[in-house]
């Protein structure tokens, strides 16, 4: 599974990309509680998602510095 990009985020609306947000963090959360107790079979999800949720908060911080503009 292809990470995705910044630009793959900016055609979501605020709301869905708001919601996407909250489910990459309850993902990368239940991702390291697997981890810690041993049961994670792919190691590199953690950092698709977490690269995946960076990308997602970035484009939501532009827009919401268009907005204060």
């Amino acid at each position: 599974m292809p990470v995705k990009k910044a630009k793959d985020f900016r055609g979501i609306p605020a709301n869905e990309l708001a919601a996407h947000i909250r489910a990459l963090r309850e993902e990368y959360f239940n991702l390291r509680i697997q981890q810690a107790a041993g049961q994670l079979e792919n190691n590199q999800r953690i950092r698709i998602v977490r690269k995946e949720l960076a990308c997602a908060l970035t484009v939501q911080g532009e827009g919401a510095a268009a907005d204060a503009k």
